[in-house]
């Protein structure tokens, strides 16, 4: 299977593996775990989802608009999956 970029919505690391291996190693990341395109946490396996996009906006009721510009990046990135995860190589 194609490789994928996985970035922590929280912390910021970055890893480029297969999603098989992503799940493997704990990231919060479809298709194991969620949908591609609806938000929900994207997370390294060190991470909490306190902070998440899907956080402030299940959980504190936020408006895109009183989301962080860190939590308007992930929406981004979640909105353009898992096209923009493709990685060249």
């Amino acid at each position: 299977m194609e490789k994928r970029k996985y970035i922590c919505e929280i912390c910021g690391k970055t890893e480029i593996t297969t999603p098989e291996n992503a799940f493997e190693e704990g990231w919060d990341y479809p298709p194991f775990m969620g949908t591609y395109g609806i938000v929900s946490p994207r997370i390294c396996p060190k991470c909490s989802f306190w902070g998440t996009a899907w956080e402030a906006i299940v959980l504190q009721n936020k408006s895109y608009a009183e989301l962080s510009d860190k939590q308007k990046e992930a929406v981004k990135r979640i909105l353009g999956e898992p096209e923009n995860m493709i990685v060249d190589e």
